[in-house]
């Protein structure tokens, strides 16, 4: 029988200012699952930008501050509520929660999948996340089919990443955008063309590329000043733009605009609104994207790791741009 304590250390979100009041506590009550869910000791939680977009207070629906931070955690299961099946103390498993930068974290059994033998929970950060955004914004709701152009950004991030392992895997013609430093890791990944994000006129250089008559799919999470450049950079008519990401700020978008501008197709994405929302379709993402884990498209991967307490120096690092990769906090 595992031994589960009263109080834990977490970080706890004081402000709606960002992660800089992000701090760690030592007597944050150990929750206990509830219906459909479980309890994990915490391996692993993965940072996102979505975690900072909740620190400033910009994310939909997101926790209002004081709250314990952080939605993606993989560990060992410790416990389990009441209507779950199939899931059993000292399983490990990755999957989506409230509160899980922390010691230990609840989460819910139908957002969650075995870690895959052989992995570390920290590599299985990102399967339930990171990967099936990209596999859903390329194809399910992309609709990319061999031959076509896609305009991948942020590729050296680990939603990016995935997305260009995928698009190659599909027989895209793969235009990807990071900054000058992480080129070479975006090759890497088979990228065929690789732009500045940081400089450069993005719809020019796709223009360019695709003999002045844009691409087929963009995959859109700048917003701001890069969200018009997006929606330009796509082919009229039939180009789509998959809107998954808010990282440079808001944009604005008007009925005119689609009219006389951009007569193209705009598809928002948020997962965890596809996947409580959409099953269906969701399941239908997992189901694909075990196979390309299985085909050995989609590898495990080392995260960038801190120590829990570093929390808002990892944060810090992603907003700024300067990281590559997964980002993972080891409590």
């Amino acid at each position: 029988m595992m031994t589960i304590p009263v109080t834990m250390r977490a970080l706890e979100q004081t402000s709606g200012d960002g992660p800089q009041d992000m701090r760690l506590i030592t007597d944050a009550p150990v929750p206990s699952p509830g219906p459909g869910e479980v309890l994990i000791r915490v391996e692993a939680a993965g940072v996102n930008f979505a975690d900072i977009s909740r620190a400033h207070g910009t994310f939909g629906n997101g926790p209002r501050p004081p709250y314990i931070a952080g939605f993606e955690a993989a560990g060992q299961i410790v416990a389990v509520g009441a209507q779950v099946s199939g899931h059993q103390p000292g399983t490990r498993v990755a999957g989506i929660g409230d509160s899980v930068f922390a010691e230990y974290a609840v989460l819910r059994a139908a957002a969650m999948i075995p870690v895959p033998p052989g992995w570390t929970s920290a590599q299985a950060l990102g399967v339930m996340v990171n990967w099936p955004t990209a596999l859903a914004a390329l194809k399910q709701l992309g609709a990319l089919t061999v031959g076509q152009t896609v305009v991948i950004p942020a590729a050296a991030g680990a939603t990016g990443q995935a997305a260009v392992r995928i698009a190659k895997h599909y027989g895209a013609t793969v235009i990807a955008t990071a900054a000058p430093g992480k080129h070479d890791t975006v090759r890497a990944l088979g990228a065929d063309h690789v732009l500045d994000s940081l400089g450069g006129d993005l719809t020019a250089q796709v223009l360019r590329l695709t003999d002045g008559v844009g691409a087929d799919l963009v995959l859109e999470c700048a917003g701001g000043a890069g969200f018009d450049a997006s929606l330009a950079a796509v082919k009229r008519v039939t180009g789509r733009v998959v809107v998954y990401g808010v990282a440079g700020g808001e944009a604005a978008l008007t009925n005119w605009d689609l009219v006389y501008r951009h007569q193209i197709h705009l598809i928002g994405l948020n997962i965890g609104v596809l996947a409580q929302t959409a099953p269906d379709i969701f399941g239908a993402v997992l189901t694909e994207l075990f196979g390309l884990i299985a085909a050995g498209v989609l590898v495990p991967a080392e995260p960038t790791t801190y120590d829990l307490a570093d929390g808002p120096k990892a944060l810090a690092e992603l907003e700024t741009r300067a990281t590559v990769g997964k980002l993972a906090l080891l409590p």
